[in-house]
């Protein structure tokens, strides 16, 4: 009989979990960063030259580390990252980040894995914000923080920190794609500026 009562209050333990949890968003929308910008006439990656290889890794924190979209609120709460319950990126900030950091320096050297044999410089991008942030409730705009360090032969050769925002158009997940999507077009074009003053083998 104690055997049974217990199966009983696990089954219903179960039940409160799930319903406490709530069903899963029905129609979830997923986003990327869009195709990467074209490069201006007379700007670094139109300038003929072909650049030494380069390779790159992009890293980030677990939070980040996965397809769910961050915003923050005003105020105190903006210590607290939150995700949106019905909007996903295709992939990983970081992995966005990345694929669309290689395409723009692609244009002027080759571009390289982190672990492919070949020696190469590697640059080493640490992403640590990328969030859409609520300055009230009628505006917000997306925050990109990034470290940028170049080694050579494990040696640190250069090293950098952005904080690049760019306003939303609308307070909502597509606002806050479209603000991060700039905002990573701008700290992109000055880690390619920064990158050219960097001595490279």
């Amino acid at each position: 009989m104690k055997r049974l009562c217990l199966l009983f209050a696990c089954a219903a333990a179960l039940l409160l979990s799930a319903c406490a949890s709530g069903p899963l968003p029905a129609n979830i929308e997923r986003f990327d960063l869009g195709p990467p910008p074209v490069a201006a006439p007379g700007s670094p990656a139109n300038s003929g030259r072909t650049l030494a290889p380069i390779k790159v890794m992009v890293a980030a924190p677990t939070w980040l580390d996965q397809e769910s979209m961050y915003y923050r609120l005003p105020g105190a709460d903006g210590d607290q990252a939150r995700a949106y319950a019905d909007s996903r990126w295709l992939a990983p900030p970081q992995r966005l980040f990345g694929e669309r950091l290689r395409a723009r320096l692609a244009s002027q050297r080759s571009v390289l894995n982190a672990g492919d044999p070949v020696a190469a410089p590697l640059l080493k991008i640490e992403l640590d914000e990328f969030t859409q942030v609520f300055d009230s409730r009628s505006r917000s705009h997306g925050a990109v923080v990034l470290r940028a360090s170049v080694f050579d032969h494990d040696r640190l050769v250069a090293q950098t920190t952005l904080h690049v925002t760019r306003p939303a158009p609308s307070n909502d997940a597509r606002g806050g794609v479209a603000a991060l999507r700039a905002a990573t077009d701008a700290a992109q074009a000055a880690l390619v500026r920064w990158l050219a003053t960097v001595p490279l083998s």
